[in-house]
């Protein structure tokens, strides 16, 4: 073949000399419009992972860049003057001019053409002339513009201003993050030791910061003697430098572009590198991207029998492999653009919560690569809850207090419904089901939606607490998780609103009842979806009816022994539907701004706290992003949705989200919702609970290290095994929980189990 290779980077070369181990016969050419010893960057950085790869690939050209590495062990984070270090994360790096000319020495010497300080011509000049064209012309592809039609590409500007330099002052012990409070905002570095002299150092800021210190109106000149003055105190007296030498004022400065295509290759042409996806430098991931697209293209055209074939393959197996590590770059340069939310935090839950940000590392395995900081970092978590100081245990074993209750853990058992009440009625199998999962280890149970009234029933399965014997029925519930368990248990009482009326969960979700249906009202006359009913819009002999229910129903789960309440603002019921614009059409105050929107249940929530005792805690659950875009509640106003809550009384936030429109287009993934639950706590300063997809010890003990939530909420888990909080802690090694008594050689053979499974994981 005939191969033109557009782009005389990593990603070109390493190709070429891909294709020519596969087939020395094959005719490739690199041009290049640099010269040869051009760079505009510094340092690159590998994992061991990337290494191995490049070694099974090239062993020769892999072992000149091994020859060449800086290697180092450590993070290491400087905040609030205090420097704080964990090992055991394997990095290596380079200088970008000295990966560059090893790799042009190794193409040369398979025969590749390097074409230097050449321009490059039309992509359909080189269509013409060769038999594969590979764009690998880097973030602002020529080609991938002059193809954008059938590229497809989503580029995605990100917020932050970077501007990449170097120096000799050396980081050699450690890849080291710099954050500096200026008279102008935060500013922070990203630097690692590239060669025995010299240190790749990322300058970054807020766009706010950017513009409070006027870096768009200095020189060149003045940006880096500026960036000398703030991170003088950790440069040694080391000048700061620049070799992007054709680049003027503000131009070095840089926001990060995200990129993505749809497609990567148009008949004879295919994308690689940055032309086709982008990672940001945070999580160091560029030129790894690069090598192992080379090594997959290479490989692909060597054993599809047509270019058509070998472009499929190459695409779907790089794009699912992009897409991850793009999830993990974007959680990492989201938290950079959001830090100054964690700033505050002490500097240990700080390192944490930067290690962990991309949700690549999670808990264990930080307890594998420096168990010694882990475990200090825990004794920290555990102090700070007001527990005693031995024996160090997980933070999802931590205590955690709300008014006059302390849990004995942060295992939330999330409400589900069960649609199994008669008449609105708990019945032995509530007292089973919610019996069990005290029993099994939770801090806190949360009874499902119990419904304040019959016509606010979501189906008619659902439970209430609006008559005497539902009382009774609780109380005998309650009781017995009290007299059995250590656990605490809340009522989460709510009202159905324009999702009321429906089939139990199993027959078919949200669906109206095939008859007997009753009557519905909402904030809107907006039907669920055409199938449902319409609602009438809710007047105030309404409004003031369902308020009064839903105190008459928290003064009755005070008399049943609950020790905490939680309203239900969330999931499109009718409390939610007056939160959510998607729901709320209203023209009178009660409709419009989120001020007004909020109106009614603000004044529902204040007339149940006025009823709760002052010593017990009480919650509220809110959606806190509709999944319709800005028509919908959005992550910003959710943040304000709390604050509203917390200045009448709320104690916790409940975060979940969506569920309140059929048009909802929600992103999915593991603990997909915590982000919302973040932001709230962080910015709003009010406790929270995280829900959504989080199944694992390892998913709770991260986000309660990171400071992302309080409480972890654990649903669908806890219906597979009521027992999830102590199996969970076996697993991970924690002999500190209590077991209910019949069952300590059930507990013991758990332990034993789980310990031969770590012996065996750890020979493997």
């Amino acid at each position: 073949m005939r191969i033109a290779c557009l782009g005389g980077g990593p990603a070109g070369l390493y190709f070429a000399i891909s294709m020519k181990l596969r087939d020395p016969a094959h005719e490739v050419t690199v041009i290049e419009r640099n010269k040869g010893d051009d760079t505009f960057g510094w340092g690159v950085v590998l994992s061991d992972d990337a290494l191995e790869n490049l070694t099974e690939n090239d062993p020769k050209s892999a072992e000149m860049i091994r020859e060449n590495f800086a290697y180092w062990d450590d993070i290491a984070v400087i905040h609030n003057g205090v420097r704080t270090a964990s090992g055991g994360h394997g990095f290596a790096g380079i200088g970008r001019k000295k990966l560059l000319l090893l790799l042009q020495e190794r193409a040369r010497e398979l025969g590749v053409d390097l074409q230097f300080q050449t321009e490059a011509k039309s992509v359909s000049e080189y269509q013409e002339e060769y038999d594969l064209v590979v764009a690998c012309d880097g973030l602002n592809s020529r080609v991938r513009q002059d193809l954008e039609q059938h590229f497809k590409p989503d580029i995605d500007m990100r917020q932050c201003k970077f501007i990449w330099l170097g120096t000799h002052q050396k980081f050699d012990d450690a890849f080291t993050f710099i954050f500096e409070k200026t008279e102008h905002g935060w500013v922070w570095v990203h630097a690692y030791q590239f060669d025995s002299d010299t240190a790749t150092v990322i300058v970054e800021c807020s766009q706010e910061t950017w513009d409070a210190w006027g870096f768009e109106h200095m020189s060149k000149e003045e940006s880096i003697a500026t960036c000398e003055r703030i991170f003088a105190d950790h440069l040694g007296g080391h000048p700061l430098m620049s070799n992007a030498n054709h680049l003027r004022g503000s131009a070095v400065w840089m926001n990060f572009p995200r990129v993505l295509c749809e497609t990567w290759h148009h008949e004879n042409v295919v994308l690689m590198g940055d032309a086709a996806a982008t990672a940001h430098f945070s999580i160091g991931s560029g030129s790894r991207l690069a090598f192992d697209s080379a090594i997959s293209l290479a490989t692909y055209l060597h054993s599809e029998p047509t270019l058509e074939q070998a472009f499929r393959r190459y695409q779907d197996e790089r794009r699912l492999d992009v897409l991850r590590l793009q999830s993990a770059a974007r959680n990492s340069l989201e938290w950079f653009e959001e830090v100054e939310r964690y700033l505050d935090m002490d500097p240990v839950q700080f390192n944490y919560s930067l290690l962990t940000r991309s949700q690549r590392i999670s808990h264990e395995n930080l307890r594998l690569r420096d168990p010694d900081w882990l475990r200090s970092a825990e004794a920290w978590f555990q102090t700070n809850a007001g527990a005693a100081p031995e024996p160090v245990r997980p933070p999802m074993f931590a205590p955690f207090t709300l008014r006059d209750m302390t849990l004995e853990n942060r295992i939330v058992v999330s409400p589900m419904a069960q649609y199994k009440a008669v008449d609105g009625c708990p019945t032995d199998w509530h007292l089973i089901h919610y019996g069990e999962r005290a029993k099994g280890g939770a801090g806190l149970v949360y009874t499902e939606m119990t419904c304040v009234s019959a016509e606010g029933r979501i189906t008619p399965g659902c439970p209430g607490l609006y008559a005497p014997d539902h009382e009774a029925a609780w109380t005998r519930l309650v009781n017995f998780v009290h007299g059995e368990t250590k656990a605490k248990i809340c009522c989460q009482i709510g009202h159905s609103g324009r999702k009321g009326s429906t089939q139990l969960g199993w027959d078919e979700m949200d669906a109206p009842l095939p008859g007997d249906n009753w009557p519905l009202m909402s904030a809107s006359a907006v039907p669920w979806s055409d199938r449902n009913q319409t609602p009438r819009e809710m007047t105030r002999a309404d409004m003031d009816a369902v308020r009064n229910a839903f105190v008459a129903a928290a003064e009755m789960a005070q008399r049943a022994g609950f020790d905490m309440i939680e309203l239900h603002a969330a999931h499109g019921y009718l409390l939610s539907s007056f939160i959510s614009p998607v729901s709320n059409h209203r023209q009178d105050e009660y409709g419009g701004s989120l001020e007004n929107r909020m109106r009614y249940p603000l004044e529902v929530f204040k007339a149940v706290r006025a009823v709760w005792p002052e010593t017990k805690p009480m919650s509220v659950r809110i959606s806190a992003n509709d999944w319709v875009g800005d028509d919908g509640v959005t992550p910003e106003e959710a943040v304000e949705i709390a604050k509203l809550f917390q200045q009448a009384g709320a104690d916790i936030i409940d975060v979940s989200a969506g569920q309140t429109s059929t048009e909802a287009r929600p992103v999915y993934g593991r603990m997909f919702q915590t982000p919302f639950s973040d932001r709230i706590r962080n910015d709003a300063g009010i406790a929270t609970m995280a829900v959504g997809n989080i199944y694992e010890a390892d998913h709770a003990n991260s986000i309660l290290m990171a400071g992302r939530a309080d409480l972890i909420c654990v649903g669908r888990p806890h219906l597979a095994d009521p027992y999830w909080t102590l199996h969970e802690g076996a697993k991970i090694g924690d002999r500190h929980a209590d077991w209910p008594l019949p069952y300590l050689a059930g507990r013991d053979q758990a332990w034993r189990l789980a310990d031969r499974d770590a012996e065996a994981e750890i020979r493997a």
